[in-house]
């Protein structure tokens, strides 16, 4: 939080940040399932993604190594 010259923090900011966390939540509602499941379904997709391209990674840095020696 932005403090002022004195170095405290003041009642005024504090309170207008807890008005945006509110008027934030306030925008905010629970997905309907089908929502929840295609949110699922991306983030189990980027998940696998991320892992398959670690694995390949993976596989390049033990196979060349052994490539150039053996």
């Amino acid at each position: 939080m932005a403090e002022n010259k004195s170095g405290s923090i003041s009642l005024e900011k504090i309170t207008d940040s807890i008005k945006q966390y509110v008027r934030i939540l306030q925008l905010t509602r629970k997905p309907s399932m089908e929502e929840f499941l295609m949110i699922s379904k991306v983030a189990g997709a980027g998940i696998l993604l991320i892992g398959v391209i670690g694995f390949i990674i993976y596989l390049i840095m033990v196979l060349i190594p052994m490539a150039i020696v053996g």
